[in-house]
């Protein structure tokens, strides 16, 4: 006799289980991560501080980075500020220069149909989501190519895999990014330096909140159903991921474990591209 499902467990809203970190000692590294006020990115430049780097943390909102380098003055690793947009992509890639960890984050969003999407927003989004990892990247290789050892993470998403209606810019960055992310791991290989994607679905982060209220607008519904019919509609975990789920797959990509994955992208989806 086959067994019943059950309904005992968490449910749709339910947050994961508090968990140990992985212990990883980074004392001596450099990290650079963008978009480091908020959302995915606060997280990782917290948790890469929690692990001994030095971090550089990009962003162009100064006072997320203010509340973020208050937040972390205790951690064992030093943070350091720089307020940058990425839109100047000379200085962009001046910031990579000496970085040992480069984590590409930052992101912009608008949810719009192709024949209304604005060609200046859209350059905009391939600009900062695309061309400024680029830059980033061709700062910081010349240094892991010299020293034997890199680690460039990319936070893509599943819309570097899939695609969704509304969202041309964001789906384009994100296949390009991917692209990019493979071929330095093929140029990186032979310096010791790995590219990998990490891919989230829906982070609960600002980004996403203001998506519910476009989506809500799109669609025609209340913003309460776009995340249970939109959002997570082929997700088979009925929740968001959380930024700091996020960070933990950022800092296993940097560990001794993952030095054979490269030009990889690790899905942190809850089964959605299991379709």
């Amino acid at each position: 006799m086959s067994a019943s499902p059950t309904t005992s467990g968490p449910g749709p809203a339910a947050l994961p289980p508090r968990v140990a970190g992985l212990a990883l000692d980074l004392t001596g590294r450099t990290a650079l991560v963008t978009g480091a006020a908020g959302g995915i990115g606060r997280a990782c430049a917290l948790r890469l501080a929690a692990a001994g780097a030095r971090v550089r943390a990009v962003d162009r909102a100064a006072e997320g980075l203010e509340s973020l380098a208050g937040e972390a003055s205790a951690l064992p690793g030093e943070l350091e500020p720089r307020l940058l947009d990425l839109t100047d992509l000379d200085a962009a890639e001046t910031a990579a220069a000496g970085t040992d960890i480069l984590v590409n984050n930052a992101g912009l969003q608008l949810v719009r149909p192709i024949e209304e999407f604005p060609p200046d927003v859209f350059h905009t989004v391939l600009t900062v989501m695309l061309e400024a990892p680029f830059r980033l990247v061709r700062g910081a290789l010349p240094h892991m190519y010299g020293q034997g050892w890199g680690r460039i993470v990319n936070i893509s998403s599943v819309h570097g895999l899939r695609a969704s209606a509304f969202k041309s810019a964001y789906v384009a960055a994100k296949h390009g990014l991917e692209g990019l992310s493979k071929t330095a791991a093929l140029e990186g290989a032979p310096y010791g330096v790995t590219s990998n994607c990490v891919n989230p679905g829906y982070v609960r982060t600002p980004l996403v909140e203001r998506q519910i209220a476009d989506q809500a607008a799109v669609h025609g519904i209340p913003p309460e159903r776009v995340l249970s019919d939109v959002l997570l509609k082929d997700s088979a975990l009925k929740r968001l991921v959380e930024p700091e789920e996020v960070a933990e797959a950022v800092l296993y990509l940097c560990a001794p474990q993952a030095s054979f994955i490269t030009g990889t992208s690790l899905t942190l989806d809850g089964g959605w591209t299991a379709h």
